[in-house]
Order: C-alpha cells, then structure tokens, then sequence
C-alpha cells in the first residue's frame, strides 16, 4: 500500500473524468487535489504542475467518484454462522464467537470495502456495540468510511436475538412511547439516522391490518427522529408498509417492494417526498443459493471476499445434522419455493425499472452480511442485477455515487467529481459505461485526498492463501484454486518425493478430477500457522471414499510456493 501524505498536493493528469450529474465523460482533464479535498478541474493543457508535486499519469483511464454501499451491516459476516434466526446452526459455531469475529474483521472489512473503490458505506442496522465504534473505525485511513444507525426499532424480535444486549441488533417496541423512548436512547450513541425494521405479522392480521396496527409506532420513532435532526430509513417490503412508512416521513426505504406491482399513485408518492429507495436486489439470491447449495462463484468473489467467510458457506457439504440441512435444500430447490423467489425477484425488477424510468432516486446497496451476500466482493453482482432490471449504466453510476450522496444531505461534500468536493475518487482502467463490469478494474483509489493501491490494502497472510486455495478446491473453480499458487509450484509426497512441478501441470490434473468428481469436498478439520507455513488437517470426501491427509504449504513472495502431504 501506498498513501500520500494528507495535506500534500496531487495532479491527477490527461484522465478522463466522469460527470455522474450530466450522464457525460469529460476528456484529456487534470484534476487538482488539495489535501483531502478537489481544488480544481481544468483542461490538461492549462494546468502547470509545479516541481515536486505528486503526479498521476490518468492517460486512457476514467476518474469516476468514490463508490457508495447505501446497504451493510457489519454485526454480520455474510457467512453461513451469521443469522441463527435463519438457519441455526449455533452447536457448531457459537452465536457469541460470531459476533467476537465480525468485530474483530471490521477493520479488515473496512479495507476491503476500500480495494473495490467503495470509499463509503451506510450501516443500516447495528448493534450499539457497533455503534459505539463508529469514530473507532472512521479514524481508519485506509479504509471505507462508515454511516451507521444502532439497533433496528422493531414491534418483532427474532427469538434467536433475545437477550444480547449491547449485542442485539433490535430493540423492541410495542407502543408510540416506546419508540420514542429508544430514539432518545440511540442519540446517546450519536448515530448517522434511525432505522425501523416495519414488519407487517401479528397473529392473525393481514398485511395491511398488520401494517395499520403498527403505524403510530411508525409514526412516532420517525417524529422524534426527526425532531433531532435525523433521517429515518424503513425496512419496507411490502407496497402497504412502504406507502405508509414514505406518508408518515420516512426518507429512505432500504428495499423493493416484493408482494406486488407497484402503481403511478406510489411512484408520484416517492417522487414529491424525494425519497430515496435501495432495491438489494440479490439478498435472497445469497440465501438460496447457499441454503439450496447450488453456490457458483466467480473469480472476483474467490479474490475479494474474506476467504474464511466465503469458505463457510461452503460447509453444508461436511456438517453433520444432515437433517436440517436436507430439509432446507429440499425446501430451497422445490417447485413452490423457487417459483416464489422468481415472482418476487421478477416484482422486484419491474418496480425498479418503473421507478428509474420515473426519475425515483435510487441508491446501490447490497444488504452484505446477510448468509451469501458477502462484503465487498457482492457489490458487483449487485450492479449487474440492476443492469437485468433496465437500469442504463449511467443510471447505475449516479445510483452508486452521488445517490449514495444524498440519502444523508451529503451530495454538496461527496458523490461527484467537482471542485470543492471531498477527494473521494477511484481510477478506473477501463470505460465502466461501456463494459459495467470495468467498474471493478481499479488502477488506484483516493479516500479524502489520500492514494491507495488496491492490491496491497488486504494482506495475503499465509492462512488466506490457503483459505484461498481451499475455496477454489470445494468449488471445483480450477482458475479459484490455482491463482494462490506460484507458477513454479513444487508439490511434494512428504518428505522430499517430489510428484511434479508447475501451475500448468496442477491445471492439468486438478482440472480432470473437478470434472469427474462432482461430490468432491474437503473439510478442513484444523489449522497451524506458523510464519510462512501452513499446515491443515484435511478429511476428503472423493467419491464414496474419506480419506485424512495433512498438507503443509509454504509461502513465498505472497504465493504459495511447495506443498508437502502426508497421507
């Protein structure tokens, strides 16, 4: 990682800059930076660049704004441990070790957010463990900045969340006074906003009467959120929550609406409110296919993600209440359930369409931490969803930038490429409006004046390599398995009998046995550090077959270099 100091003075040159606010690129620029701020924009040939100033040669490449994710929680990992509401699988993690995990990666998943030029991100539902570290963690240079609510005010209280206190993620609400009340509690913590969690389920109630019942809560939490000064954001799913929630004050609706085709009365309610909506159109992809098992990552999730939590989703191949497990991939992959999640995901597409076509501000969030929505490395995926659902890519940039801006009143500090705003920038290799996916082709990226490379912001420690490696392995992904290797790779049957050297002789005969070994799985059963070496205690299934093996990588030059296994 490299980082110029904050108060020197950077010349980004000849780059072509993107103005999200016009839909336009602007050719041959030099973009001036002043410390942490844009202190001018001009045609390369006006600008002089003095001697000694930082110079960045931005020919061929495209200067767009720091990216938002409007949608993370950070009390989760996006593994398969994190929602015990969902799946409880605590007897083989403890819910109390998930929770000790995500804060202990916050940082590193700050980090991450930064590699894939997200330069900030809305916590749109925490615990006040969490909130309580939000200056913590903004103080990290290197790392996204952070825009954080504390506990969801909610009139429902998964079982699996009773009683974690300053571990919760809820705080539950059963009338006006209370909600209040809890505002009022969450502004000790100074928090960004306030977030409800408005679930339409109460006995026998239908969604609307549900939604009724419930609505002077609603009503109160968002005027004394208001009345300090806060912004309020609904959890809303269904049309009638959504449209109560945006008549009552609400300015930011974190979701679709799913139970059906939205009509012009709700468009128009959005549109004259200037409420801003945050589709997360692939949450609930991340469950099925994990639940499902029928996960197919690409190779931007193997390299971007945090390996240990990818990896983890991968375990319902070896853990042992095959019960459980069974009756979820059953129900996951039946006829019913999947024709369900079609219809919803298919609402959900066609009210973003209607809402972009009626000039709806719309905010790029992703929900990551919920089980298959991974930090970071699900941001893309979540842009191409939004590209199947109409959206042109200019659309989708204004959507990720300076609409982020905005939920906060932010847009006159961040979300474009214009003199006087914060220097949150990304240099892209290639035209991201051409070829959406060139948005995750990242030369550099700039957080309040400050250049980092993205390659070197996440280290790759020995045990990630291996992780890595293992990843790619359980997923049969020949290019995800390879990629932690060295090209001269030397893999030996402990102690010193050497089987054969090379990544292309690995390609060659790990590529037979992905191709005809469709159950292939290994779980990894213990792990020893040691500097650069790795050793794992692995249980194979291969066919019919288990069979116990130790591997011990060593790691050279961030690649690993000779592997030695005992069988």
């Amino acid at each position: 990682m490299f980082a110029l100091p904050i108060f020197s003075q950077t010349y980004i040159t000849n780059v072509t800059v993107a103005d999200v606010i016009n839909s336009q690129f602007v050719t041959n620029q030099t973009v001036v930076i002043t410390g942490d701020q844009i202190s001018d924009i001009q045609d390369a040939e006006k600008i002089k660049i003095p001697s000694g100033a930082e110079e960045i040669d931005g020919a061929g490449k495209y200067l767009i704004p720091g990216l938002t994710d409007a949608h993370v929680h950070f009390f989760q990992s996006g593994g398969l441990y994190t929602r015990p509401d969902v799946i409880d699988l605590r007897k083989f993690k403890s819910y109390e070790e998930e929770i000790d995990d995500a804060h202990e990666k916050a940082a590193s998943i700050q980090r991450r957010y930064l590699q894939n030029g997200i330069t900030d991100v809305i916590d749109v539902g925490a615990s006040y463990r969490f909130l309580d570290r939000k200056e913590e963690m903004n103080k990290l240079q290197d790392g996204a900045h952070v825009m954080m609510t504390g506990p969801l005010l909610t009139t429902y209280e998964p079982a699996a969340y009773q009683g974690l206190e300053e571990n919760s993620p809820f705080s539950l609400v059963m009338t006006a006074e209370e909600g209040r009340e809890m505002v009022q509690e969450q502004l000790k913590y100074n928090p960004d906003f306030i977030k409800i969690w408005y679930i339409a389920r109460s006995g026998n109630l239908g969604p609307e009467a549900s939604a009724r019942k419930f609505l002077p809560i609603v009503k109160a939490v968002i005027d004394e959120a208001h009345a300090h000064g806060l912004k309020v954001a609904v959890h809303a799913t269904e049309r009638i929550t959504a449209q109560l929630a945006v008549e009552n004050g609400c300015d930011f609706l974190v979701h679709s609406v799913e139970d059906e085709i939205i009509d012009d009365e709700f468009v128009n309610l959005l549109k004259t409110r200037n409420v801003v909506l945050c589709p997360t159109l692939t949450v609930h992809h991340g469950y099925d296919k994990t639940l499902g098992q029928k996960l197919n990552f690409k190779l931007h999730d193997f390299l971007k993600a945090d390996p240990d939590d990818l990896g983890s989703l991968l375990d319902l191949q070896h853990l042992t209440d095959t019960v459980l497990i069974s009756q979820y991939k059953r129900y996951i992959n039946s006829p019913a359930a999947m024709a369900n999640a079609e219809k919803e995901q298919s609402i959900g597409k066609a009210n973003l369409k209607k809402l972009v076509d009626a000039d709806v501000l719309i905010a790029t969030g992703t929900d990551a931490g919920n089980i298959g929505t991974l930090h970071a490395s699900s941001y893309l995926a979540e842009l191409e969803a939004m590209k199947e659902s109409g959206m042109n890519n200019w659309q989708i940039l204004q959507a990720s930038t300076i609409n982020g801006a905005k939920i906060l009143d932010q847009e006159n500090e961040k979300g474009s490429v214009t003199t006087g705003k914060k220097a949150n920038l990304v240099l892209l290799n290639a035209n991201p409006i051409t070829q959406l996916g060139n948005i995750s082709d990242i030369a550099l990226v700039i957080k309040n004046g400050m250049v980092f490379s993205p390659d070197t912001l996440i280290q790759n420690t020995p045990s990630a390599l291996a992780q890595r490696q293992l990843n790619g392995y359980n997923s049969r992904n020949i290019e995800a398995f390879l990629e932690p290797y060295a090209e001269d790779v030397e893999i030996y049957s402990y102690p010193d009998k050497l089987l054969f050297t090379g990544k292309q002789q690995m390609r060659e005969n790990y590529s037979k046995m992905f191709e005809n070994t469709p159950n292939l799985h290994c779980e990894l059963k213990g792990r020893i550090v040691q500097n650069n070496i790795v050793i794992d205690k692995e249980r194979v299934r291969f066919g019919k077959k288990y069979f116990e093996a130790v591997a011990i990588y060593h790691i050279e030059n961030d690649k690993i270099k000779k592997v030695y296994f005992i069988q």
